[in-house]
């Protein structure tokens, strides 16, 4: 996932949700197509790409995936500008607006973290405008890197269908001890 540049304004925690979802079982149609429960399902390894122009939600989100554990963040430490406004609004001629904090972040085990402090990558990787100008993007393509290490190490295993269960022959499966 690429965060980087994120000004927030949201708390996108539902997007993790669905990172963060496993397998619970298959089902197969009529036809024989699988498919998986939950529907919408992502497997292998995760990352998350972070940077010094993500502040706000831009906090929120790389800390919040680091907390749930699933995967690793590559880039540079966000901007640490996580605390919330909720109006009022003020004008400036110029066009521009003044605003005040109305909400700031800890977490349950008693601590203000992140404001001021950001998030560090698990990996830092600096984005090389020059790099950058040659059409490189030295971030991304680390992520990648990573990935593609934590797949071959990690592989995500196909799935083999048990044979259909025959009916005809001593009626329905016997039920589940437990239940």
């Amino acid at each position: 996932m690429d965060e980087r540049f994120n000004g927030g304004g949201a708390n996108t925690d539902y997007i993790l949700d669905y990172l963060r979802r496993t397998l619970m079982n298959y089902r197969t149609t009529r036809d024989g197509e699988d498919m998986t429960t939950p529907v919408s399902l992502i497997f292998g390894p995760k990352a998350m790409i972070i940077n010094e122009y993500a502040g706000s939600g831009g906090d929120a989100m790389p800390w919040h995936f680091r907390q749930a554990g699933i995967g690793t963040l590559v880039g540079k430490r966000t901007w640490g500008g996580l605390v919330g406004f909720h109006g009022p609004f003020e004008a400036l001629m110029d066009g521009g607006v003044v605003t005040t904090p109305s909400r700031g972040f800890w977490t349950p085990n008693n601590k203000w973290e992140v404001e001021n402090q950001g998030i560090t990558p698990d990996v830092e990787v600096e984005l090389d405008p020059k790099a950058v100008r040659e059409g490189h993007d030295p971030q991304l393509e680390r992520t990648v890197e990573i990935l593609l290490a934590d797949l071959a190490k990690n592989p995500v295993l196909a799935h083999k269908k048990p044979p259909y269960p025959n009916y005809q022959s001593g009626g329905p499966p016997a039920a589940h001890p437990d239940h």
